[in-house]
């Protein structure tokens, strides 16, 4: 029998592999988000329509009720009405970007079962694939904040293009993560069921709905053990505060995510023979 490491392409072949099969993946892209919305009414108005009602709510509804709970933001607006608003809209879509990529990560194995067994291309398009369609959703909802953000005259200036590296480390730690799950879950399938549970004690061990000023010490001792803590404070700095984040804060998730990409993609590597078999 041979030796699945040895079938298995390394790092730079893979990446070769990935631009040869570029069509699929954009083709797969494209039509994973199109039949999520085909048999809709409203079609594809539903992506603008779902983050346009979730920020009219927070921006609305949460500032009224929460809006004096942030002191020291900058801005006219941002320490006025709206700066909960932005302050929860931001956490949330950082949030929903991590959760997508994770939770979709961690069954794309099982989910494309057939085509894994059926077809041969390589097996790291799947994770790809996960990247755009959450990137599209993302780019959605985030154009819809910025143009928020504009109208409301909230906007954080020259520090706003800070976000697109704190989105680079984020996804490289989400699809880091959710690329080592995938791979234990085709094993163990207790891991899908038990990260679902974990996602939701996450959720509220992360700085989304308060700000760690507010807890006491010992909490706060515990939340800053989350790798994503520091990461959400940098997005919300930018954002509430209009300033540049403390990048030498981020240097735990960042080194998780080094490490989780490279024990997902060894383990794949490894075990990737022995997934096709088991699905």
């Amino acid at each position: 029998m041979l030796n699945n490491q040895s079938r298995s392409p390394g790092l730079f072949a893979s990446i070769a592999s990935l631009w040869q099969y570029r069509a699929f993946i954009l083709g797969s892209t494209k039509r994973e988000f199109q039949t999520k919305y085909k048999n809709s009414l409203l079609g594809f108005a539903w992506p603008i329509i779902n983050p346009l009602a979730l920020i009219l709510v927070y921006a609305l509804v949460f500032s009224k009720v929460m809006g004096a709970r942030l002191p020291g933001a900058a801005g006219e607006g941002s320490s006025g009405l709206y700066s909960y608003s932005i302050y929860l809209c931001i956490g949330v879509i950082v949030w929903t970007l991590f959760s997508e990529l994770t939770s979709r990560a961690q069954v794309v194995f099982l989910e494309n079962a057939n085509l894994l067994k059926k077809l041969n291309f390589p097996r790291l398009c799947l994770p790809v694939i996960v990247i755009l369609n959450a990137g599209l959703n993302f780019i959605i909802i985030f154009s819809l904040f910025t143009l928020f953000l504009l109208v409301t005259d909230n906007f954080p200036g020259y520090c706003f293009f800070a976000a697109i590296p704190l989105l680079v480390i984020l996804i490289a730690f989400s699809i880091g993560l959710g690329m080592t799950l995938g791979v234990l879950n085709v094993f163990f399938r207790d891991i899908g069921y038990f990260y679902s549970v974990a996602l939701q004690f996450w959720f509220w061990l992360t700085p989304i709905v308060y700000s760690t000023n507010i807890l006491p010490e010992k909490i706060r001792f515990l939340v800053s053990f989350n790798p994503l803590t520091n990461l959400l404070v940098a997005f919300q700095g930018i954002f509430v505060n209009h300033q540049m984040p403390d990048w030498s804060s981020l240097w735990f998730i960042c080194v998780l995510a080094v490490l989780l990409n490279i024990n997902g993609f060894r383990l794949f590597r490894k075990r990737s023979g022995e997934m096709v078999d088991l699905l």
